[in-house]
Protein backbone atom coordinates (compact mmCIF):
# COMPACT_ATOMS: atom_id res chain seq x y z
CA UNK A 1 0.00 0.00 0.00
CA UNK A 2 1.40 3.15 -0.91
CA UNK A 3 1.63 5.89 1.78
CA UNK A 4 -0.45 8.60 1.19
CA UNK A 5 0.58 12.33 1.47
CA UNK A 6 -0.70 14.29 4.25
CA UNK A 7 -3.41 17.02 3.10
CA UNK A 8 -3.13 20.22 4.39
CA UNK A 9 -5.98 23.24 3.88
CA UNK A 10 -4.60 26.78 3.46
CA UNK A 11 -7.68 29.35 4.51
CA UNK A 12 -5.84 32.71 3.87
CA UNK A 13 -6.64 35.67 1.28
CA UNK A 14 -3.92 36.79 0.70
CA UNK A 15 -2.94 35.50 -2.50
CA UNK A 16 0.41 35.71 -3.05
CA UNK A 17 0.74 34.45 0.83
CA UNK A 18 -1.49 31.67 0.31
CA UNK A 19 0.27 31.19 -3.06
CA UNK A 20 4.16 30.79 -1.50
CA UNK A 21 2.25 28.14 1.46
CA UNK A 22 1.01 25.73 -1.35
CA UNK A 23 3.85 25.57 -3.30
CA UNK A 24 6.10 25.23 -0.46
CA UNK A 25 4.05 22.52 1.07
CA UNK A 26 3.80 20.66 -2.01
CA UNK A 27 7.88 20.92 -2.22
CA UNK A 28 7.86 19.29 1.66
CA UNK A 29 5.61 16.36 0.04
CA UNK A 30 2.40 17.57 1.38
CA UNK A 31 -0.88 17.70 -0.77
CA UNK A 32 -2.02 21.44 -0.35
CA UNK A 33 -5.44 22.95 -1.27
CA UNK A 34 -6.62 26.50 -0.87
CA UNK A 35 -9.42 28.56 0.03
CA UNK A 36 -9.99 32.56 -0.03
CA UNK A 37 -12.56 33.07 2.11
CA UNK A 38 -14.36 32.17 5.14
CA UNK A 39 -17.34 30.32 3.03
CA UNK A 40 -15.08 28.82 0.62
CA UNK A 41 -13.42 27.10 3.08
CA UNK A 42 -16.57 25.60 5.30
CA UNK A 43 -17.66 24.22 1.34
CA UNK A 44 -13.90 22.67 0.40
CA UNK A 45 -13.14 21.43 4.04
CA UNK A 46 -15.95 18.76 4.08
CA UNK A 47 -15.39 17.93 0.54
CA UNK A 48 -11.74 17.76 0.51
CA UNK A 49 -10.86 16.26 4.32
CA UNK A 50 -7.34 17.85 4.75
CA UNK A 51 -5.51 15.81 7.06
CA UNK A 52 -4.80 19.16 8.82
CA UNK A 53 -6.27 23.19 8.22
CA UNK A 54 -4.31 26.42 8.39
CA UNK A 55 -6.47 29.09 9.11
CA UNK A 56 -6.19 33.08 8.75
CA UNK A 57 -9.16 34.73 11.16
CA UNK A 58 -9.25 37.97 9.13
CA UNK A 59 -11.23 36.79 6.18
CA UNK A 60 -13.41 38.00 3.67
CA UNK A 61 -17.21 36.97 4.02
CA UNK A 62 -17.06 35.38 7.63
CA UNK A 63 -14.28 34.86 9.83
CA UNK A 64 -11.72 32.30 10.97
CA UNK A 65 -13.44 32.29 14.09
CA UNK A 66 -16.67 31.64 12.57
CA UNK A 67 -14.75 28.91 10.36
CA UNK A 68 -13.77 27.18 13.16
CA UNK A 69 -17.06 27.28 14.43
CA UNK A 70 -18.62 25.84 11.38
CA UNK A 71 -16.32 23.11 11.45
CA UNK A 72 -16.71 22.39 14.64
CA UNK A 73 -20.39 21.67 14.50
CA UNK A 74 -20.06 19.14 11.34
CA UNK A 75 -19.01 15.73 12.42
CA UNK A 76 -17.16 15.24 9.26
CA UNK A 77 -14.59 17.85 10.28
CA UNK A 78 -14.64 18.74 13.91
CA UNK A 79 -11.89 16.52 14.39
CA UNK A 80 -9.70 17.70 11.80
CA UNK A 81 -6.81 20.22 13.56
CA UNK A 82 -6.21 23.45 12.67
CA UNK A 83 -3.32 25.61 13.43
CA UNK A 84 -4.32 29.47 13.12
CA UNK A 85 -2.19 31.34 11.02
CA UNK A 86 -3.08 35.14 11.89
CA UNK A 87 -1.42 39.16 12.06
CA UNK A 88 -4.11 39.03 15.48
CA UNK A 89 -1.80 38.07 18.02
CA UNK A 90 -3.28 39.45 21.08
CA UNK A 91 -4.33 37.50 23.77
CA UNK A 92 -7.66 37.67 23.30
CA UNK A 93 -7.69 36.18 19.83
CA UNK A 94 -5.59 33.26 20.89
CA UNK A 95 -7.85 32.48 23.66
CA UNK A 96 -10.97 32.54 21.56
CA UNK A 97 -9.02 30.37 18.46
CA UNK A 98 -8.32 28.08 21.65
CA UNK A 99 -11.36 27.97 22.68
CA UNK A 100 -12.58 27.13 19.47
CA UNK A 101 -10.66 24.04 19.18
CA UNK A 102 -7.27 25.20 17.33
CA UNK A 103 -4.05 22.84 18.46
CA UNK A 104 -1.99 26.05 17.74
CA UNK A 105 -1.62 29.75 17.57
CA UNK A 106 1.01 31.39 15.21
CA UNK A 107 1.91 34.90 14.30
CA UNK A 108 2.32 35.56 10.77
CA UNK A 109 5.10 37.95 11.35
CA UNK A 110 6.99 35.77 14.33
CA UNK A 111 6.96 32.95 12.08
CA UNK A 112 9.24 31.30 9.06
CA UNK A 113 8.52 28.43 6.87
CA UNK A 114 10.75 25.77 8.87
CA UNK A 115 8.73 27.28 12.13
CA UNK A 116 5.22 26.30 10.62
CA UNK A 117 6.54 22.85 9.28
CA UNK A 118 7.58 22.38 12.76
CA UNK A 119 4.24 23.03 14.38
CA UNK A 120 2.47 20.81 11.52
CA UNK A 121 4.54 17.50 11.94
CA UNK A 122 4.08 18.22 15.80
CA UNK A 123 0.42 18.17 15.23
CA UNK A 124 0.05 15.11 12.58
CA UNK A 125 2.52 12.73 14.66
CA UNK A 126 0.59 13.91 17.79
Amino acid sequence: MAHRKKKIAIVEDETALQKVLLEWLKTEGFEAVGASTGREAVKMIPEELPDLILLDIILPEMDGFEVMRQLTANSRTAAIPVIVLSNLGDEENRKLAMKLGAKGFLVKAEYDLPAIKRKIQEILVS
